[in-house]
């Protein structure tokens, strides 16, 4: 504690975050980077790998997607309305009278904006490389994957070559996997749908393993710069979502200690994380990222598990209700636009949406270019006037506006597993009883299995409410029962991921969560703080500093104990989560 209070920041962030890589892995985006870094490399969470199946899908995930039913688009529609009236905008189908900017569109031939990055077309990506052998070099070797080869680029050589003497990539990482053309031979896959991982018939587990690490192998090699073989000189943060679940959490100790062999690892939750990357001890953090929005309430520096909801949207849901706005309004252009089988639609809506989207009272115009991207063609660019852009983010606290896409849960064994990684059973006691098999134990409510060969206690997965943003941050900070705590709570809400930089945002929330706080309750203030660093990053800031902060390392597994144990409590070595690390950390920030 001497050398906390004597060290300067910024040297105790250069020298003990040199060796520290933070993974904050979501379902749209991953961000890695050292601890000692200002921000991580922020990279699209797909690959594209090279196909020659027939029928060829150009998304893995294409084939799960359902048609919105009769009761749900009418649901949508009632629900515009509610908003509409609170927006003070004409509603769904009533027609603007004495308009004096009538609805115009027209296609814009080469259209080049020098000075407006929202309306800059993308290129479709170069899904070729020369066929020439690669050089000396860290290669990317994926264990018991068919792909087995790198290179310096966006993928590696594909085994046909074709007659101009070009090889197809074998995979492409990131935004560039986004942007490939529907006509060339590759699949979209999403390792992380929806907060969890995105196993189904199409995509088994063992896919979802490899395409994660190969993607996060590409990353250590590509954006940062270390090989596999220096990789035990490294330690390694999980910051992981909220909507985790154990077995998740397993499997990613298994990729990172295991396949990508960093010397150690530890996990933190994303909620507990932002609260440290803001330099708070107290919040209600709600984390609206691409396809989740989780909400946790931390006190004192320890998360409260209780607290815990998840809403099953995010931005990308936001953006698909901005496209079916602007078609219903007829100002959209006569463009086939398809957000589940071209990744490149959804790319542009989302840039759509965080250029042009925010919250506020009355008509929300704007004129904007809207690209056309098809196969086998150029790009087209359509300018036009979009309306009605305050609609589309209200659907955060109006989900029936979102309408997100069905797919189906994980298979239920994957819920079978040993008991909560993320609870405080490392401070219970674990008597050893002569009856039991080697590595079973009792817990506070009943024995739980370890491993998977031990008895089974099901382990349901995690709730998702049926809410609203406000309703789910009202019913978790009354949910943890105590006046003075849920009054700072109330006054204290931490807004994460990138749909937190959405204009009028922290307003709505503050006004709507204090009219849907029940009348019997005596709470007077809601004030959303505002955040120190980049809402985006800040879980990823908050893992860096924990690491940082955390000498001891009691928390800590070893490579060579996880490959060896994994977690066993009969060991000495369980597994302890980042609730409990909160005293060294929140010494050093309150100082």
């Amino acid at each position: 504690m001497d050398y906390l209070k004597s060290v300067v920041p910024s040297q105790l962030v250069s020298e003990r975050g040199s060796n520290l890589i933070v993974i904050n892995a979501g379902s749209g985006n991953v961000r890695i980077g050292l601890a000692s870094q200002d921000a991580p490399f922020n990279i699209p969470h797909c690959i594209a790998r090279y196909t020659n199946q027939v029928p060829k899908r150009t998304v893995q995930d294409q084939m799960l997607n359902s048609q919105i039913t009769t009761a749900q688009h009418m649901e949508r529609e009632r629900a515009y309305d509610v908003v509409a009236s609170q927006l003070k905008i004409p509603f769904l189908d009533e027609e603007v009278a004495n308009n004096s900017l009538p609805r115009k569109m027209g296609r814009v031939d080469g259209f080049n904006p020098q000075n407006s990055r929202k309306d800059t077309a993308f290129d479709w990506t170069n899904v070729h490389e020369k066929n020439v052998k690669s050089p000396a070099g860290e290669s990317l070797v994926i264990k018991g994957s068919d792909n087995e080869s790198g290179d310096q680029n966006e993928g590696a050589d594909a085994k046909e070559p074709s007659s101009s003497g070009l090889n197809f990539k074998q995979f492409i990482i990131g935004e560039e996997a986004l942007k490939i053309s529907p006509a060339e031979p590759y699949c979209l896959r999403r390792p992380i749908r929806r907060g969890h991982f995105n196993i189904s018939q199409h995509y088994p587990m063992q896919q979802v393993l490899e395409d994660l690490l190969l993607i996060w192998e590409w990353i250590l090699i590509e954006k940062l710069h270390i090989p596999l073989s220096e990789r035990n000189m490294y330690s390694a943060i999980l910051v992981v979502p909220e909507t985790f679940d154990n077995r998740e959490i397993k499997e990613i100790l298994s990729i990172v200690l295991r396949d990508l062999r960093f010397s150690s690892a530890v996990v933190h939750q994303e909620g507990l994380a932002a609260v440290f990357g803001n330099g708070l001890s107290t919040a209600c953090v709600v984390n609206i990222g691409s396809q989740v929005t989780s909400v946790i309430c931390v006190e004192d520096g320890v998360a409260l598990p209780s607290t815990e909801k998840t809403l099953p949207f995010g931005g990308e849901d936001i953006s698909r209700c901005f496209l079916w706005t602007q078609r219903h309004h007829q100002t959209w252009p006569q463009i086939r636009t398809d957000v589940l089988s071209k990744p490149i639609d959804l790319l542009m809506l989302n840039r759509l949406r965080e250029s042009y989207c925010e919250i506020r009272e009355g008509e929300l115009d704007a004129v904007a270019v809207v690209h056309s991207y098809e196969a086998d063609t150029t790009v087209g660019s359509h300018k036009t006037r979009l309306t009605a852009l305050n609609v589309p983010p209200m659907g955060l606290f109006y989900p029936m506006l979102l309408v997100p896409d069905v797919y189906p849960p994980p298979p239920r064994s994957w819920f079978n597993d040993y008991e909560d990684m993320l609870e405080e059973t490392w401070q219970m006691e674990f008597p050893r009883r002569n009856e039991m098999q080697d590595g079973f134990y009792p817990a506070v409510h009943a024995g739980l299995p370890m491993w998977d060969n031990y008895p089974v206690f099901a382990n349901k997965p995690k709730k998702e409410e049926k809410v609203g943003l406000a309703e789910a941050i009202t019913s978790s900070i009354l949910s943890t029962g105590r006046i003075e705590l849920q009054k700072k709570l109330f006054s204290s809400i931490q807004l994460i991921g990138g749909v937190a930089l959405t204009g009028g945002l922290i307003p709505t929330v503050e006004e709507r969560v204090l009219h849907t706080i029940p009348p019997n309750e005596a709470i007077e203030v809601v004030e959303v703080l505002p955040s120190r660093t980049s809402p985006m990053f800040v879980s990823w800031k908050g893992g860096a500093i924990l690491g940082i902060l955390d000498f001891g390392r009691e928390a800590w597994l070893h490579r060579e104990d996880w490959i060896k144990n994994g977690i066993h409590i009969g060991s000495g070595r369980k597994y302890k989560d980042s609730y409990f690390l909160q005293a060294q950390a929140m010494c050093y920030i309150n100082s």
